[in-house]
């Protein structure tokens, strides 16, 4: 028998070994595998902005680094099994509104969840679909203001991770060498407590424009979606934003999220009217329902608009005659903790609440108008001002 060439294990092995580190190092971080060889190697492609009506859609609201509640969301709408993490969804078109990080711990396995039912939910013929949050663009751009202890202990623990896989893979020679994604980034930062600063450095690492974690699974997020007669988007769309293009919105944002952009969110996406920081049309009681009017009158097709970002105390809601529909609850435990609901949406037309509140039957509740005459007594919606926030102190 021939005798084996000594260099058969690098050499002659090196994509099959990159591969082998990399589903290592998910499976250490994320506890997940995933159905595809060496997702590292492909950039999330470019997203369509209009998707046909299907016969079922969901929403979900706002995230929060919080696993456990997404879970039960995600359980409660039908679409994964909270104990096998699979897509259970079949057809189903489900979109997920934003704000999958900060305010909790869990927001690197979140990440990793997303994406592989992504990958599940295409194979069985439905979707998931994901847009951006105001605060993925606050961590692209650096901007750690509602980041937890934990949130940051568990970016640490992924830089070890990661630190472990790109030693593994420097053992070989047949291995280009691998982009240090920690190249560039302070080791200290004074001021903030020195406890921290690794986790910092890590979320950096991960994070900014071109970085490993966004460039893989942000980049994969839209702005704005169309699905059927519904436009999703996280804060709110206003005429300047459909002038500007939703299409050309959703590929600057991808672009500036792979690094070919500069570290600057594009303007569109900063300030209080930007896409993922607007309210109007979703704080209080009242909306200027003529301005939402026009704003879908540009979309062709398009009956309401389906939005997160402001918490609604008493549940998803519909303002304008359900033109307007409000669906983030404040689920995680770092926001206001609120019970899970999804929004359901079939043929178009009906649209009804699947609520974890037992108070309401799951299958008949619609979706409740906050009508005018019926604001006395009803409590002020949360804002992000009034939300408690768990920061890293500059002490």
């Amino acid at each position: 028998m021939e005798a084996l060439s000594p260099d058969l294990t690098c050499t002659n092995l090196p994509l099959h070994l990159s591969s082998f580190v990399d589903a290592f190092v998910d499976f250490a971080v994320s506890g997940l595998f995933f159905p595809i060889p060496n997702p590292n190697r492909d950039p999330a492609p470019s997203l369509p902005t209009r998707y046909p009506a299907p016969s079922r859609l969901v929403a979900i609201g706002d995230l929060h680094g919080d696993l456990r509640k997404s879970l039960q969301a995600l359980s409660l709408a039908g679409l994964a099994d909270p104990f096998s993490l699979r897509w259970t969804g079949g057809t189903t078109v489900a979109v997920q509104v934003g704000d999958v990080l900060d305010r909790g711990g869990d927001e690197i396995r979140l990440l990793y969840l997303l994406h592989r039912l992504k990958i599940e939910a295409a194979r069985a013929g439905g979707a998931l679909l994901t847009i951006h949050g105001n605060h993925e663009v606050m961590n692209v751009e650096g901007d750690f203001r509602y980041v937890t202890g934990a949130g940051l202990e568990d970016f640490r623990l992924w830089g070890r991770w990661i630190r472990v896989g790109l030693s593994m893979k420097r053992l070989c020679h047949g291995i280009a060498n691998p982009v240090d994604p920690f190249k560039g980034i302070p080791k200290s930062f004074p001021g903030i407590k020195k406890q921290y600063w690794e986790g910092i450095r890590a979320r950096i690492a991960a994070l900014r424009p071109s970085g490993p974690l966004s460039c893989r699974f942000l980049s994969g997020n839209q702005t704005a979606i169309v699905v059927g007669d519904s436009v999703f988007v996280h804060g709110g769309l206003l005429q300047k934003h459909i002038e500007y293009g939703l299409e050309r919105i959703n590929q600057e944002v991808r672009d500036w999220i792979m690094g070919m952009k500069g570290k600057r969110s594009p303007r569109y996406m900063r300030g209080p009217d930007a896409l993922v920081w607007e309210r109007r049309f979703s704080d209080g009681l009242k909306c200027d329902c003529q301005l939402l009017e026009g704003v879908l009158a540009m979309i062709p097709g398009v009956r309401r608009m389906v939005m997160g970002h402001t918490i609604q105390e008493q549940g998803i809601n519909g303002v304008c005659d359900a033109r307007a529909i409000r669906i983030d609850v404040g689920l995680s435990k770092g926001c206001s903790n609120g019970l899970p609901e999804v929004l359901e949406i079939s043929g178009g037309w009906d649209l009804r609440v699947i609520t974890a509140n037992a108070l309401h039957d799951l299958r008949k509740r619609k979706v409740p108008a906050v009508r005018e005459e019926k604001k006395e007594g009803l409590a002020l919606l949360v804002t992000e001002s009034r939300l408690k926030e768990v920061e890293v102190n500059a002490s």
